[in-house]
């Protein structure tokens, strides 16, 4: 329904805009913040309901445009660089970063935003390629442990630098220090399930 708001209000949709301009900056290489030298295109308007007011809609909005597009980016820069995808590479690195190099899988899944059906695939691509195995769990039978390999440490330790670089270069590097830590202390906030 909003897409065909913002068609009907002449605009572009707001993904279709993100992933232009997504592709956009990828083609030309953008090698520095993402729109350091040029402000970023405007939002395109759409028709606004009572369900946000304008403040909320814009923040809300102004969110999720910006998490669409740094995240296309990321993806295809780790993709052009490794061959890995962002996906898999959270899981390395989340694998990485537990104990014993191993996480069950519904931790898993909570890590890296996924449903357990989706971890599950995804894993199991990874077995398929020696980058993660799977170990039985002794106190549950039927639980089991994603434990990331020696060729999957190397293969996230060769991805790992073009990868962060990037976060900064698309994300990190288009606020200020002082930013970062309003950004970092809002975000934390507990959100309340119910």
């Amino acid at each position: 329904m909003g897409n065909q708001q913002s068609l009907l209000a002449g605009q572009a949709a707001p993904e279709a805009t993100a992933a232009a301009v997504a592709g956009a900056a990828v083609a030309a290489g953008a090698g520095s913040a993402a729109f350091a030298d040029d402000a970023p295109a405007p939002l395109p308007a759409i028709l606004l309901g009572p369900e946000l007011d304008p403040l909320e809609h814009r923040a809300w909005r102004a969110y999720l445009y910006k998490h669409a597009l740094v995240t296309r980016l990321l993806e295809a820069d780790i993709m052009a660089h490794s061959g890995l995808p962002l996906a898999e590479f959270d899981v390395l690195f989340q694998l990485a970063l537990s104990d014993g190099r191993r996480l069950r899988m519904n931790e898993l899944a909570d890590r890296v935003l996924l449903s357990r059906a989706g971890v599950t695939r995804l894993v199991d691509r990874l077995v398929a390629d020696g980058l993660v195995t799977r170990m039985k769990c002794a106190s549950d039978a039927r639980g089991a442990y994603a434990v990331l390999t020696d060729r999957g440490r190397t293969r996230l330790e060769d991805a790992r630098p073009g990868h962060f670089a990037a976060v900064k270069r698309y994300f990190l590097a288009t606020f200020s220090r002082g930013e970062l830590e309003t950004i970092a202390d809002l975000m934390e906030r507990s959100v309340p399930l119910d």
